[in-house]
Formats: C-alpha cells, structure tokens, sequence
C-alpha cells in the first residue's frame, strides 16, 4: 500500500469500536470525546491509516469519526482514510446478505462521505465478495464513481486470488490492498505455504495462493483480526507455551506484548498492514511499538512452533 500512498502507516487503526452500541441509539458527547482521544492517540503514535465499513455501529462509527473531523479539520492531511461496503444487514426486504449491485454501492459510496463529511475516500474496499457480483455491471459503475473522484483507490476484503484477477478484468482505477484475517491463532495463509503434500495440515481454511498472487500484483495485504482477540498478549490471555514465549519476547526485546504479536506478522516480506481496533489509548501506544524493531529469524519460528504445537514439517 506504501507505494501508492507514501504517507500510509504500516499499522491501520480500525474504527469499528467507536460509536457506542450496534443500533439505531444516538450518538453522545462521550462517544464523540472517546472517538477525538482514539484518533489523536493513533496520529501521535505514527498511525495515519484510518479503516471503516458503512456497517460499524449502524454508521454510527462513521458518524461520530466526521465529526471529529469536522471539529479538527487539520487531521485531514496526515490521514488515509478508508471504508467497505456490501454487506447489508437483515430488514423487510431480505435476510443479511452481500450486494454488490451497482445501485447498492452508488447508495453506500455516497452515504459513506456524507457521514465521514468527505469529498473523496483514500480507498474503497468491496467487504466480502458477493456471489451473485455482475462484474459487467459493476466495473463500469465503479470506473465511473472513481472519474467522479469519490475515491482515489480500490480495495477488496476476504477475496482469493481468483475474485481478485476476475475483478481486474473490469476496473480500470488500481486495486491495492486485500484485506482479510491473519494473526497467529489465523495462520492458514502460512500453513498453506510451508505445508504443501503434507496431510499434516490438510484442512486448511484458505485459498491457496492468495498472498504470492498479491505480492506479485502489487496488492497490499491489510491483517484484520490481527492481535487474535488478545489471546496470546491480553490481560486475560491464558497460560499456554505462545503466551509464554510473547511475554519473555516482550521482555528481551523491551516492547509490549501486543508489539510480539503484531511482529510475528510484519517480519514478513509481503509488508502485512495490521489492523487493530481497541478504544484503549494505552493499548494503541502499546501496539504501535511494533514500529520500533524486527523479530529475529529464530523467535519467528519459534512462535510459529509454539502456537502450532509442533515443529515445521
């Protein structure tokens, strides 16, 4: 992503936790005070890649984040700010589902910057591939919404390989990042790689391929759920050998336990942006000490036979 966007921060901040609750309840002055603390906090710390969806909080997420904004107008220019949709949740004309119709993303583009008070995103990212996607359709929409300047990039969320090539072959503006989960409980992308003829790992849950296809098109690769819900760094991560090894990790290397974590992913060389979402300013400033150093070859593998209860095949 660095090398369409040079200002972009290899760390993502992800905004689903501001806005308060999931429904339709208003926004108050403590969600809009906590959402001005969590984006100060993050641009102090380096971070300037701000991650949304329409569906965060029922918009609110959006909302609230605009209004920041608007009240601080000069964080506009450190900032990369991107958004997903397509996914709709259930109402009286369906179940949850995914649209990728041209009327739906029209619709989610333009309530997008409405809320966030935007001209134009640095990216827009399509949030899960939609089955029933009429690329005929919607590559020509999306050429059009991009000559409109509505936004500068394109993205995609839990796509492979194949969806991604597929999408290619209809959208003229750059496709530069694929957004979808790794941490070290999520490690099939690894698995996948290092495990091939092995029966070891046979039941892995992800489209082989899928990061060299990025690497070699130059797509990004954005890691969501990338501190694996604090199971190995948190205060309520359990006793187990990963754990263990983070914390003396954090320990050597003088970092934080959530820096351990996200390591294990930037010591690759596809340049993994990690996302993280906690509200707390002590755990992002925590997190983006993952900036400062390089896990070692060794420590690497040893958190991957850790985690993985056995050795590399």
């Amino acid at each position: 992503m660095n090398t369409h966007i040079p200002h972009a921060s290899q760390l993502i901040y992800g905004c689903m936790g501001l806005g308060g609750t999931w429904d339709k309840s208003p926004l108050t002055d403590a969600h809009y005070r906590q959402a001005c603390e969590v984006i100060e906090t993050a641009l102090d710390a380096g971070i300037t890649v701000f991650d949304h969806a329409d569906i965060y909080t029922v918009g609110k997420a959006e909302r609230v984040f605009g209004e920041a904004l608007r009240t601080n107008p000069d964080w506009r220019d450190k900032m990369v700010i991107q958004s997903k949709c397509g996914i709709r949740f259930a109402d009286e004309t369906g179940p949850k589902r995914y649209d990728f119709s041209p009327q739906w993303i029209v619709q989610s583009i333009n309530g997008i910057l409405t809320r966030l008070g935007l001209d134009y995103l640095d990216i827009l990212l399509l949030h899960r591939p939609d089955p029933l996607v009429n690329w005929e359709q919607l590559g020509p929409c999306l050429n059009d919404i991009c000559k409109q300047g509505k936004f500068r990039f394109l993205g995609v969320s839990n796509m492979h390989a194949h969806q991604i090539e597929l999408m290619r072959r209809h959208v003229d503006c750059p496709i530069i990042t694929n957004q979808i989960e790794m941490s070290l409980q999520c490690r099939d992308w690894v698995e996948d790689g290092i495990t091939t003829g092995n029966q070891t790992y046979a039941a892995s849950n992800y489209a082989s391929g899928t990061m060299e296809y990025c690497q070699l098109n130059g797509i990004s690769l954005q890691a969501w759920g990338s501190l694996a819900q604090g199971r190995f760094s948190g205060n309520h991560a359990g006793p187990c050998l990963t754990t263990d090894i983070v914390a003396k990790l954090a320990g050597e290397y003088a970092v934080s336990k959530e820096a351990i974590v996200l390591a294990w992913l930037t010591r690759l060389p596809c340049r993994i942006h990690p996302i993280i979402g906690t509200v707390s300013p002590e755990r992002i400033k925590a997190c983006a000490e993952v900036s400062g150093f390089r896990l070692t070859r060794a420590h690497w593998y040893s958190l991957l036979e850790a985690v993985r209860g056995a050795a590399v095949p």
